[in-house]
């Protein structure tokens, strides 16, 4: 199984933004000694909740702070970005990192974010569509070319030539029905980022494999999983600490996106949410607090990669992602959270079956491109 870590840039704390990225960056820096094999950040705007608004622009930073870790976006949100942009930077990025990105992109769900951008809302899904198509094939042919709803987009060249294929290296988040089907029909892999129960996300990654088999003849790639980890040889202290964070983090989560929120009932696309916001708002915060909680990978070294390697079958995942440092967690907390997960988790999920994003890298070739 492939490992890599996450990081995150929340400011819970009540420090500057700037201390929190120092902090974050002197995480970043231990991922290769640590033994990790790939390094990735996401993508947000306006709150505290996570400051990381331009992630390709921190990848190409940490591309030359490092020599062989691979640099994933999780993700690109696509209705906020000219596509043409991004495949631009993502072409730019693979060539200076010596073919180590892996792309992740989706569509995005803080309304905050849509109204900062002055992007509607309503128009997300169909955003995120024809951006993903105009790069993904852009990529592929080394050109972008659409006629589509949302972007009219000539064509034109791409500059520098992307090198390499992205086929295997492409993955979309995906929590709605209708965005597995598109994830799966664009014949990317998805990322699993846990918000659902785990039956719930197991009948998901049923769905999208069903739907991209149908769509491309061929089994679909096996996914990615980010997991938020507290990890201790003290199991009783893990649960303990580990639950403050993760209550931290949860309401962040709830505060940037509006969770209990009604606009989700009246915004095209994103009706899927309406259902647990009402729920929300019926019944308390404590609900869903508490299902948060299950969901995450806490415990001694020995209780975690049991958790871990149970789920791994269960949604199709070779590769995951640990996500150690968020909420109000101090920085020698993290630090010393990311260690002992390194230290005692990581080597025995890399020797798991299941290369995942371990595979060698791309070959400088891209049979479509232009000549």
């Amino acid at each position: 199984m492939h490992v890599g870590m996450s990081l995150f840039f929340q400011n819970l704390r009540g420090v500057t933004d700037e201390e929190v990225w120092l902090d974050e960056l002197r995480l970043a820096d231990l991922a290769e000694p640590l033994g990790f094999e790939s390094i990735w950040s996401v993508e947000h705007h306006f709150t505290s909740y996570t400051m990381s608004p331009d992630v390709l622009q921190l990848l190409t930073y940490l591309a030359g702070r490092t020599t062989h870790i691979r640099l994933g976006s999780m993700v690109v949100v696509l209705p906020w970005h000219d596509p043409v942009r991004v495949a631009e930077q993502i072409a730019v990025l693979d060539i200076v990192s010596g073919g180590r990105v892996v792309l992740g992109v989706g569509r995005g769900l803080g309304r905050v974010e849509f109204e900062g951008f002055r992007v509607p809302m309503g128009e997300a899904r169909d955003r995120f569509d024809e951006s993903a198509r105009i790069i993904i094939d852009g990529l592929e042919r080394g050109y972008v070319e659409l006629d589509g709803t949302i972007y009219q987009q000539p064509r034109r060249d791409i500059r520098p030539r992307p090198p390499r294929s992205f086929r295997e290296r492409t993955y979309a988040a995906a929590v709605s029905p209708e965005s597995i089907r598109i994830v799966a029909e664009l014949g990317v892999g998805m990322m699993v980022i846990p918000q659902k129960s785990w039956e719930i996300h197991e009948a998901d990654a049923a769905l999208y494999r069903e739907i991209f088999v149908e769509a491309h003849g061929r089994p679909a790639p096996a996914g990615v999983m980010a997991g938020w980890v507290f990890v201790d040889a003290d199991g009783d202290r893990a649960r303990e600490m580990g639950r403050i964070y993760m209550d931290d983090y949860y309401r962040s989560v709830v505060d940037h996106y509006e969770i209990t929120g009604a606009h989700f009932a009246e915004t095209k696309g994103y009706e899927h949410y309406a259902a647990g916001a009402a729920a929300l708002r019926e019944h308390g915060l404590d609900p869903g607090r508490e299902a948060f909680a299950r969901l995450q990978l806490v415990g001694t070294p020995d209780e975690v990669l049991e958790q871990i390697s149970d789920l791994a079958p269960r949604l199709g995942i070779e590769s995951f992602l640990a996500v150690a440092s968020y909420g109000t967690m101090p920085p020698t907390e993290a630090e010393r959270n990311l260690r002992c997960f390194a230290e005692h988790v990581r080597p025995r999920l890399q020797a798991r079956p299941g290369s995942g994003l371990s595979s060698p890298l791309p070959s400088a070739h891209l049979p479509n491109a232009i000549v």
